[in-house]
Order: C-alpha cells, then structure tokens, then sequence
C-alpha cells in the first residue's frame, strides 16, 4: 500500500506526483531541476502561459484597491470589463454574461438558466434535458447528469437524476455505421426525434460541448452539424447550451468555437481558459432576450455563489484578455495550428497504431487503435494511454489523456499547447511522440 505523505486529499491515491518548482512560459520545473513541456496546457486551460506578469500585477493591484465584494451588495469594474470584452467577441447577441469559479458550475447554472426562462415565458411544463453520449460538463451532480460519459456516473447513479442524450458527431466511430456526407447528418436528426418522442412540450434543453475534447478527443463534428441542431432547438423551442469550457477563449483559432461553424446557441459557457489557469474563473453568456425574459419577470436569477463575479478572477480575466489581444494569439493559434496539424499528420498518421488525427487550432486528438483497417481498440484494461503518457512525462513532455472512446475501450491522446509555443517547439514535441510510440508498439 502506498503511503501519501503530508495532509492533501490528492485525486490519486495510486501515485506519488514530482513536487514543482516553477513554470514560466510553456515549462514546469520539479523541484528535482527536471523540466517538463507543458503541452496540454495543465487540462486545456493555459493559453498565454506560465509566469505572466501582467496578470500578477494586475491581480495584486486589484486586490490592494479590493478584494472580495459580495456581487448582490456592489458592482465591480472589473467583472464588468471583462464582460464588455467578451460581449464584443461573443456571437450575435450573446452580450450578457455571468461569472463562476469552474467550469462545472457555469454548465449546471446554465442548465439552471434555461428551465427559468421558460417558468417565466410560461412554458412550466418544459423541464428535461438532452445531451450527447461521449460528452463531458463536468462533476457537480447537475452537470454529471447531463454528460453521456457513464464511467464517471457508476458511483453516483443514485443520485442523478435521469436525462435524454443522443449519440455525438463522432464520424470516426459514426453510432449508426454511416459515412459523411451521405449519412445525412443522422447523428443530428437523432434530436428532433428525441425530441418527438419525448413531448417537445417537456423538453427544456439541449446541451452539447461545440468540440468535444476530454471524451472523443477534438473532434470537430461536420460543418452543417452544429446549425442543423439550432434549427431543430429552434423549431421545438428548446434552448440549447454550447459548452465551450474547453474549446473556447481562442483554443481552437477562434475566440468561440462555434464560430467556425456560424451558430449562436442561447447560452454559451466559457472555462478552462478564461483566466489561463492563473485564477478560478468561468462564465455562461447568455442571449439580450433571454436576459430580458428575467429582468422583466421575477427580476431575480435563482442562483448564487460566493464567488460569483469576484472581482480578483475578473482581473485576472481581464488581464488575460488583453494579453490574448495586444499579441494577437487568436490569430496566430489559427495559422500555427495548420503547422502543428500538418506536423501531427506526417509523422503520426503513418504509424500502425495510429487511427485517425484530428483537430483545429492548438486542440488536436490523436486516437490509438489495435487495428487501423477495422478501427479496434485497445481494451481498456491494458492502460495503453497511460502507458504512453507515463513515457513521455518520463522524457519531461506532458500532454492530455482520453479513454473510453469506443464504450469502455478505446484510448487518444490531446494536444493542446500554450498559444505561444514556437515552431521549433512544436517539432520536437511531435517528434518525441513519434519516438516513444515506435518505440512502444515495436
């Protein structure tokens, strides 16, 4: 039995983890003088950075102006600035936002959100929700209910309550046995006979993350796929919730995800990479209308937190946001993700074990598979992704893990870089992943 010293309820029991010393830029030091690149991100949430400056200045400064301020007590500049920033980058009339502290939480406020909008546009009897299979929005227990990922549910079965979900975009490993484009987009059909089948009358909601990234490693469902899906939510009046805690804030060479496919969702949720990592911070942004369905109603959303619109986070955010612009990072994660697609591409794609690579921008899935011609994973048992990402934190590279892509089985790796990693860079990383999965699969 390992022995976990000090006082820390660590996620794993199972391991001892390297003590860290510093990071700066796209590395991490252990206190040991290793350095690791941190090619992930952490979980896909570092986008400028480690070590920024600016941001700590701007932090420390806003806390000797001030620091906790209860939001229904004060207004705040800084929540409000950052606000104003992401209304003038959010889709069509997104243009009012509500601050968290995780990603979790903007998801179940959101889903939250939803069902009051229609209480109050007196539609009571609109109350389920719909999600996808293969989907994550994270571990509270509302937002746990709507994912389709079932390894994470076991436990707490009891406790959640029963919702819809419909099978992802994943064209690779397609849940009906078709092929794009002459499956005719099936996978998006399958909500409005959800929906059919259900009474559009008690369907509040659906929710889907614009591109899946923990589950089904980046992948970027089919052009149409996305406004096929508003068009169906529109027609039965349900809203429909684009969780962008992972893809959004630039990731995926736009500042919103769903920007590249030209849909504006009624609710949009932002995480991960809204402060960089560097302050616990997320947000949903929600439509003019639907704000003014509360405002001119009850006048009070029934959700709260200590920590919403915390001034120190929006700071942070803030900070964050104009380091993102000034060096115009969007852009450049739009261009050098071509590179590292294309790098990803030549040196991966030729291995054996290697299915499919996928991706846009600096958010990138590398799917691993037994047999490339049938698609066969690997079962779940032999840890295969584990594996690999023990070698190459081994060799001081450090990317994102997934499992269970193809039901329990199934593995992919994430990659998913600062935006400010350089070229160089960028090869040595792919070619160090080339290396350890020649040398792991010989």
């Amino acid at each position: 039995m390992l022995e976990i010293p000090g006082n820390v309820f660590p996620r794993r029991l199972d391991t001892l983890l390297p003590m860290v010393k510093n990071a700066h830029g796209i590395y991490i030091e252990d206190e040991n003088g290793k350095q690791y690149m941190d090619a992930s991100g952490g979980a896909v949430v570092v986008n400028a950075g480690h070590g920024r400056k600016t941001i700590a200045k701007a932090i420390y400064d806003q806390i000797l102006s001030y620091d906790y301020i209860h939001p229904t007590m004060f207004a705040s500049k800084p929540v409000e600035m950052l606000a104003n920033c992401l209304a003038k980058k959010a889709p069509g009339d997104i243009n009012r936002f509500y601050f968290f502290s995780g990603g979790s939480e903007a998801n179940e406020a959101a889903i939250k959100l939803a069902r009051q909008i229609h209480i109050e546009n007196g539609n009571e009897t609109k109350y389920r929700l719909i999600g996808r299979w293969k989907s994550y929005h994270g571990l509270t227990l509302g937002s746990l209910a709507a994912m389709g990922r079932t390894s994470f549910k076991t436990y707490f079965t009891p406790l959640l309550k029963e919702n819809l979900h419909i099978p992802a975009p994943y064209c690779y490993r397609c849940a009906f046995g078709l092929t794009y484009p002459s499956c005719k987009l099936r996978c998006a059909m399958a909500l409005d006979d959800m929906i059919e089948n259900a009474g559009p009358q008690t369907i509040s909601t659906f929710i889907a993350e614009t591109v899946p990234g923990a589950t089904i490693a980046a992948c970027f469902p089919p052009k149409e796929y996305l406004n096929t899906i508003a068009k169906i939510c529109k027609h039965h009046n349900v809203l429909l919730i684009l969780d962008e805690v992972m893809c959004g804030m630039g990731r995926t060479g736009e500042w919103f995800a769903c920007d590249h496919f030209d849909v504006v969702p009624d609710i949009v949720t932002l995480g991960k990479g809204l402060a960089g990592g560097v302050m616990a911070l997320s947000a949903f942004g929600v439509k003019e209308n639907h704000f003014n369905t509360i405002k001119n109603n009850s006048g009070v959303f029934m959700h709260g937190g200590t920590f919403t619109h915390h001034s120190v986070a929006a700071s942070a955010g803030l900070a964050l946001f104009e380091i993102l612009e000034q060096e115009k990072l969007v852009q450049r994660v739009k261009i050098k993700g071509e590179k590292l697609g294309a790098l990803l591409k030549k040196h991966l794609l030729p291995i054996p074990q290697v299915g499919d690579v996928r991706g846009k921008g600096f958010m990138w899935g590398v799917e691993i598979v037994k047999d490339k011609k049938t698609k066969e994973p690997f079962k779940r048992s032999l840890k295969i992704v584990e594996s690999l990402w023990d070698k190459l934190f081994e060799k001081g590279y450090i990317i994102y893990k997934s499992s269970g892509l193809a039901g329990v089985d199934g593995d992919a790796l994430v990659i998913a870089p600062p935006y400010i990693i350089k070229e160089d860079e960028m090869e040595m990383l792919v070619k160090t992943i080339k290396a350890v999965f020649l040398e792991f699969f010989k």
